[in-house]
């Protein structure tokens, strides 16, 4: 039987992205779709004044708000994104996120390749 690569979402279903993770009082939920050593992609679903503090990733991550606002920090600059809006946080850059609101997102994580270092 063939085992599928992504996890915890159903296959050929169509789906509301935004209803696969759900909002929870005072904290940071998350679903992981797909982890390995060449993408990333997690759902997150932040209620409002909670945040990841500033770190680094290898990879390039592609933010998708799937609902409310979100706060972006890359490079000590601040974004501002909606429902519907994206933006790249660059590999090696810090960065952080916070939900001045409740917010939803999806993050994918490309990370480069053995033979691109």
């Amino acid at each position: 039987m063939k085992k599928n690569i992504l996890k915890n979402i159903d296959i050929e279903k169509v789906l509301n992205m935004a209803d696969l993770v759900t909002y929870q009082e005072g904290q940071i939920v998350s679903r992981t779709l797909v982890q390995n050593k060449a993408v990333s992609i997690t759902l997150f679903a932040f209620d409002g004044g909670e945040e990841i503090s500033t770190h680094e990733s290898n990879g390039d991550a592609l933010v998708y708000v799937l609902d409310g606002k979100a706060r972006l920090t890359i490079g000590g600059k601040d974004y501002f994104a909606e429902k519907g809006q994206t933006i790249v946080m660059p590999a090696k850059v810090p960065h952080a996120v916070a939900a001045p609101e409740p917010f939803k997102m999806l993050l994918v994580v490309v990370f480069p390749s053995e033979a691109q270092g």
